[in-house]
């Protein structure tokens, strides 16, 4: 009896871990989370400016407020720059306007209030402005207001909005710039080295290619004879 005694305490001390294992499982099942929705989502000053600014976007554009600029950027070679995600990762802008059809971003906007006049906000807001300036997309500063003046934010952005339909609409050719590529040509917008490729259906089913290795993040393409 004896021995039975202490095989049974014997399973219980190998069974017990598992058992409070589950207790803890549960516990965490049951817990109350302390999360809770935001009614400050957006300021009065930035969805009074979201209102204007979507009375003259239309529907062919669409605006995304408060995006992390990780998701809008990427980082070039980033074996050899990885501390400059950290830099991009937990900054964000409070809108940024795209192509409704393909969420192509187009530009971006920063509402400014007083907290930019200091000295740390300025630092923060000179960078993300060389980050938008080197990624080549451009950003716009407004004034924070309770009311804003529609032609004036017009007036604004309707070079940017002309400059994008120009480029949208100008002819593209098929593939690339038909240029003889005799080496492995660095990426024009990355600096790395390109990848061969080949098209896989359509028109031009068979045809070789040149595409960045950080498709796709990066679209950039030349074409090979």
């Amino acid at each position: 009896m004896a021995k039975n005694k202490n095989e049974n305490s014997g399973c219980l001390s190998i069974l017990l871990p598992f058992l409070n294992l589950d207790d803890r499982e549960k516990k965490k099942r049951s817990e109350t989370l302390p999360y809770r929705l935001r009614d400050d989502f957006l300021s009065a000053a930035e969805f009074s400016f979201y209102k204007v600014l979507e009375s003259l976007l239309g529907s062919q554009l669409t605006i995304q407020s408060k995006v992390r600029l990780g998701d809008i950027f990427f980082v070039s070679r980033p074996n050899e720059n990885r501390s400059y995600f950290g830099k991009i990762s937990q900054k964000h802008i409070d809108f940024l306007i795209c192509d409704a059809k393909i969420m192509q971003p187009i530009f971006g906007i920063e509402l400014d209030d007083s907290s930019h006049d200091r000295k740390d906000r300025q630092t923060r807001d000179n960078f993300i402005d060389r980050v938008f300036k080197t990624a080549n997309l451009p950003l716009l500063h407004f004034p924070a207001r309770r009311d804003y003046n529609t032609r004036e934010i017009a007036d604004t952005i309707r070079p940017i909005l002309k400059e994008y339909i120009l480029a949208s609409t100008s002819p593209k050719q098929a593939v690339a710039d038909k240029t003889s590529v005799t080496s492995v040509p660095n990426c024009p917008k990355c600096g790395i080295p390109m990848v061969l490729r080949t098209v896989s259906k359509g028109d031009h089913k068979g045809d070789q290619f040149y595409g960045c290795s950080n498709y796709p993040k990066c679209r950039e393409i030349k074409a090979l004879f």
